[in-house]
């Protein structure tokens, strides 16, 4: 069959006249009507991320002063600037993709899983270049202690950012939950940094850098539970 007798038939099934029933009009109105709501503009990504890192600053401070911050007295000027100036960075590109996914085409410039795993492995390598003791005495005891205190902090960082999130019009639940579950595991090692004494190499490169991925794992799951939850709610409208 070639392209014009595809053409030809194409165009006498469109003057074929159609009946459609009033009643199928009347039922596809319905579903559609039923499920529009008012809506309001949302901020430009770059605002929504602002407000992000907010929070994120907000939270590790707030934790930091709640604990005392001990942390920062053991660092000299240098091993400060450098671990916080990368923790602002990062922080800053989960902030992004989080208020990326909030805002329906707007620019994604990093992959959430990509950002999760790139966090995680930057401060491996910070820790590692600042610190070089290496002892493990007290090494679980020290470390389940800031591991509770890092998750609680990145919890409160997660719920806060949670509030923003659901604001947007979220279409891929998973990818905003591990973008916000990482900005909120950043919150969390934050705090750990400006609160916690411990220079020792393993204890900063195990238990504090645990929080991250911790985190972005519970994103990950709050979002896959928000997408499963649509899509039952979606199948339970569409049967009415």
């Amino acid at each position: 069959m070639t392209d014009k007798e595809v053409d030809s038939i194409l165009k006498r099934a469109a003057e074929i006249p159609h009946a459609v029933d009033g009643a199928v009009v009347q039922q596809v109105s319905q579903m559609v009507l039923r499920s529009l709501r008012p809506v309001r503009p949302l901020p430009s990504p770059g605002v929504l991320a602002l407000g992000l890192q907010v929070i994120f600053i907000i939270v590790a401070i707030l934790g930091a002063t709640l604990l005392g911050f001990n942390g920062v007295h053991v660092l000299t000027g240098a091993e400060s600037a450098l671990l916080f100036w990368v923790l602002g960075s990062v922080a800053r590109m989960a902030s992004s993709a989080g208020a990326a996914e909030m805002v329906p085409g707007s620019k994604t410039l990093i992959d959430p899983w990509i950002l999760l795993a790139s966090c995680t492995g930057v401060f491996a390598v910070v820790f590692l270049v600042l610190f070089h003791d290496f002892r493990l005495d007290r090494f679980v005891a020290e470390g389940i202690n800031c591991l509770a205190i890092g998750l609680l902090d990145a919890g409160t960082a997660g719920f806060l950012l949670w509030l923003v999130l659901r604001r947007g019009l979220i279409l891929h639940p998973i990818a905003a939950g591990v973008a916000i579950g990482t900005l909120a595991g950043l919150a969390g090692l934050g705090m750990l940094e400006l609160h916690c004494p411990i220079l020792k190499a393993m204890h900063l490169m195990v238990w504090h850098i645990a929080v991250i991925p911790l985190s972005g794992l519970a994103g990950y799951l709050a979002g896959r539970l928000a997408q499963d939850l649509g899509r039952k709610r979606r199948l339970a409208e569409f049967m009415q």
